[in-house]
């Protein structure tokens, strides 16, 4: 097999502490690929699916970026951080104790439906060609518009503590460590992104997702068999599909 002709989708369970960038780049140096890109970025603490695209289908990036995404993950209560996540500085601390279930529950269903979210400063937007991430980094903060997204489901199902444990479904560009920051300062104890993984893309779910440590293992001609060839018309693909 001519790795470099290969075309198509592959589904990659990726490991936290990865960046998407991080999976491309080892699927082009382990199997000698040309063209390697992706549907969708997932935060480096992030896991779960990623949707890479091999060969012809990189020019399918938009088309099957625009799905919703499905989650499950955690947050913590008590604290906000410049990334709205774990990995970020912890700007400020609130107590967080007496915060039942229920109260959280009752506060998320203001964070369903048709929302407008302000993108967070630690993010790879730019404004004036300059990444977002880049003038965090300096202590800059620069306005920045909302934008429409639409949360079609947020279940917080669990209690530990101050952590608190949720599944949820939401559109295209919705920052979920976002979505929690501005959860927490409803409730007014802070929140703070602890897990997330992606459980389903479109039409991909985790079930035929890859790990890096099984690619690894494959040769060229097993990794063939695991890419899902593009059809058109399609909705967002299916691994499954013959």
């Amino acid at each position: 097999m001519n790795n470099g002709l290969m075309d198509g989708i592959l589904i990659v369970d990726k490991p936290g502490d990865w960046t998407s960038h991080d999976v491309c780049a080892f699927l082009r140096k382990r199997f000698h690929l040309h063209k390697v890109g992706h549907a969708g970025t997932l935060d480096p603490m992030a896991t779960g699916v990623l949707v890479i695209l091999i060969g012809r289908a990189t020019k399918f990036s938009m088309q099957l970026s625009s799905c919703d995404k499905e989650y499950a993950g955690a947050m913590e209560l008590g604290y906000r951080t410049d990334s709205h996540d774990k990995t970020g500085v912890v700007l400020e601390t609130a107590p967080w104790e007496g915060m039942t279930l229920e109260r959280v529950r009752e506060a998320a269903l203001s964070f369903t439906g048709e929302l407008i979210q302000v993108p967070p400063m630690v993010s790879a937007l730019k404004h004036q060609g300059v990444r977002l991430y880049k003038l965090a980094r300096k202590g800059i903060d620069v306005p920045r518009e909302g934008r429409k997204i639409t949360v079609h489901s947020l279940e917080i199902f669990r209690q530990e503590e101050a952590r608190f444990y949720f599944s949820c479904t939401v559109s295209k560009g919705t920052y979920l460590r976002t979505l929690i920051n501005d959860l927490g300062a409803a409730l007014g104890c802070f929140a703070t992104l602890a897990e997330l993984r992606r459980v389903r893309s479109g039409d991909f779910r985790i079930e035929n997702g890859v790990t890096i440590d099984a690619l690894r293992q494959m040769t060229p001609t097993e990794l063939g068999r695991k890419i899902c060839p593009v059809r058109l018309p399609f909705s967002h693909g299916n691994p499954n599909r013959a």
